[in-house]
């Protein structure tokens, strides 16, 4: 089980990363990725790679959580209930079998679709501006398997969660960003929560690292969330495209260093 552990952090470190969560939660309530963001900060302040990971979900649930209040407010969505329970089973799955498994050849595979994800998105500017018709017109059966496959990927690795889901709604469901955004985030937080679930259980993790960033993901949740809803959602494409090629950049970096 995790437990509280002592762990030596220089005080301005917990500014820098309280900052660094809000900043990363302002941006994953919107497009996802926030998640490239707060785990390099916490490796960075020299915490072991386990408990950053441990760590990262800790505070990454606090984000989607309240991004999902704030959307699940404005907006109805009974049809998520299948998406919840296989975003779960997909999630817990993944977080077991990421404990046996290498992940380097899952990573070329993740790094080919992100850059088919980016190269779509950008080649097809009208894409996600409008609603159109939907490519999968039963939802149950693209909450089973797409809700599975992407939870199981947020478990195993995680990089790119909320920009998959979103692509996945707008492609498969024809929705406009700005509700494929809102619709995704209760889903993202699922498989953050179900995920956090099987790390606490299976490793020791930094609360009170976990807890200030998880206000400060709190805090930039809550203003994102906001501005989505009150406004068109023009600048959507534009962040998601940056933070989907921010995420190629770190999963091929990731991939391929091990090469040099």
């Amino acid at each position: 089980m995790a437990e509280l552990i002592d762990y030596d952090l220089e005080g301005i470190y917990y500014f820098i990363l309280f900052a660094v969560a809000l900043g990363a939660g302002f941006i994953d309530s919107i497009v996802g990725g926030g998640g490239l963001i707060t785990l390099p900060a916490l490796m960075a302040a020299g915490i072991p790679s386990h408990l950053s990971l441990a760590t990262n979900k800790l505070q990454s649930t606090f984000g989607s959580l309240t991004a999902t209040l704030s959307y699940f407010k404005a907006r109805t969505m009974k049809h998520l209930a299948w998406g919840v329970i296989f975003t779960a089973f997909g999630a817990g799955a993944g977080s077991i079998t990421v404990l046996f498994i290498n992940d380097e050849h899952l990573k070329l595979i993740i790094l080919i679709f992100l850059v088919f994800t980016f190269l779509y998105m950008a080649l097809k500017p009208n894409l996600g501006k409008e609603k159109t018709k939907p490519r999968i017109k039963n939802i149950k059966i693209f909450h089973i398997f797409i809700g599975f496959s992407i939870g199981f990927y947020d478990g195993f690795l995680g990089p790119g969660t909320g920009s998959f889901l979103i692509f996945a709604c707008v492609m498969l469901l024809g929705y406009n960003l700005k509700e494929a955004s809102i619709n995704t985030k209760i889903l993202n937080f699922t498989s953050n929560a179900v995920a956090l679930a099987v790390f606490l259980y299976f490793y020791k993790v930094l609360w009170l690292v976990g807890i200030l960033m998880g206000i400060g993901q709190m805090i930039g949740a809550f203003l994102g969330s906001k501005l989505v809803l009150k406004t068109e959602g023009k600048f959507i494409k534009a962040l998601f495209l940056a933070v989907v090629f921010a995420t190629i950049c770190k999963v091929g970096w990731d991939y391929f260093r091990q090469f040099y």
